[in-house]
């Protein structure tokens, strides 16, 4: 059986359910209750009103899509809430945007000090990230109790530096020891109401998901590398004489080469998506809450990525009209194919966990800090 589709769990619900008649020992899917039509009044007034603040207003266009995403997202009869401000997002933008322009400014007047500054704010990458990541959780709530994030600067650096770095050099084959890195740095610092949630993906099991997407990348390889033996072998005699080379010529070499490159790009794009699936689900369904509760994730892996690669066309053919659309199906499938069950009875651990989880909450009020864009 394919690692995108778990095997199925005949007690899963569609996370529509009241809260107070959900049965105890139940696989609860998520949901999504937006819609296109709603969201796009949101998404056309946000990016209007960014325009003519010449991007200020950015800050407060992610909290109202982050608010109307999270309140949409469904568990259980009750959604998620984000409680940022935009002027905390404003202020962590501001922070990076001036560094980079004082590291720009000294790289063209004093190119040594503009250097170090280059590294200094590469060594300061995993602090930003943690503090990102610390900074989403804490603002993020579910049934008036909010999330938390205790990862430190040096897990960040491992997962999110060394572990892309790895991957890169050995041409893609540590990518899965990466991916899991990063998703067990996730997992295992995420909190909720005082509560942990511990994530451990089988490392053998994400390789048998990233084989699909190397093969595919490879299958791509091999197809440009017959077209271009073809045409090289076909133009070899017009090497030693330029000149002989027509007009047509050279505009057909130009269509091969952005045919390659959009070949090319189109065959990364769906290998990574169909590894992102793969992967999401291997990791999700082997993460668990409070040490007894499990995560689900049963993505298919053609439909993420048909749904994907056709919001991204579609998206582009309307000049981006139909982005509101896009991002509202990628949202309902997502939760579609999310779910959690709990052990015990669903009311009294939620009754439990808001008692512990109230004072937690009180004290993220006002020290969530600044989110840097990371």
């Amino acid at each position: 059986m394919a690692l995108s589709e778990p095997p199925t769990v005949p007690a899963f619900r569609d996370g529509r359910n009241n809260f107070g008649r959900s049965a105890a020992g139940d696989f609860q899917r998520l949901s999504f209750r937006g819609s296109a039509s709603e969201y796009f009044g949101i998404w056309i007034v946000n990016i209007l009103l960014t325009i003519v603040t010449l991007g200020i207003y950015s800050a407060w266009a992610k909290v109202r899509r982050n608010r109307y995403f999270y309140g949409n997202t469904v568990l259980l009869g009750r959604g998620f809430e984000y409680h940022a401000k935009g002027g905390q997002i404003l202020i962590g933008r501001l922070i990076v945007l001036a560094y980079l322009a004082f590291y720009n400014v000294m790289l063209t007047v004093m190119p040594l000090v503009g250097i170090v500054l280059g590294l200094l704010f590469f060594l300061f990458v995993p602090w930003l990230l943690a503090r990102g990541l610390r900074f989403s959780a804490r603002v993020t709530s579910y049934r008036n109790v909010r999330f938390d994030f205790a990862g430190r600067a040096g897990g960040a650096f491992v997962a999110f530096i060394v572990g892309p770095v790895l991957a890169a050099l050995t041409l893609g084959l540590l990518a899965p020891l990466a991916s899991r890195w990063s998703y067990r740095y996730i997992g295992n610092n995420l909190r909720y109401g005082g509560k942990a949630f511990a994530t451990d993906p089988s490392v053998g099991a994400i390789y048998k998901t990233w084989l699909l997407s190397a093969a595919m990348i490879l299958l791509g390889l091999l197809i440009i590398g017959v077209i271009f033996a073809i045409n090289v072998t076909a133009m070899a005699p017009l090497i030693d004489d330029p000149d002989s080379i027509s007009g047509e010529l050279q505009a057909s070499i130009g269509m091969l080469a952005v045919f390659i490159y959009v070949f090319m790009f189109a065959v990364f794009g769906t290998a990574a998506l169909f590894y992102r699936a793969g992967v999401r689900n291997v990791a999700w369904s082997a993460t668990t809450f409070d040490g007894k509760h499990r995560l689900m994730s049963d993505l298919s892996r053609v439909r993420y990525t048909w749904i994907a690669v056709s919001n991204f066309l579609i998206t582009l053919v309307t000049l981006g009209l139909m982005r509101p659309w896009a991002a509202v199906r990628m949202a309902t499938y997502v939760n579609e194919h999310t779910a959690i069950h709990f052990e015990g009875d669903v009311g009294e651990i939620f009754s439990a966990i808001q008692r512990e989880g109230s004072a937690v909450g009180a004290e993220f009020m006002d020290i969530e800090g600044f989110d840097f864009g990371f």
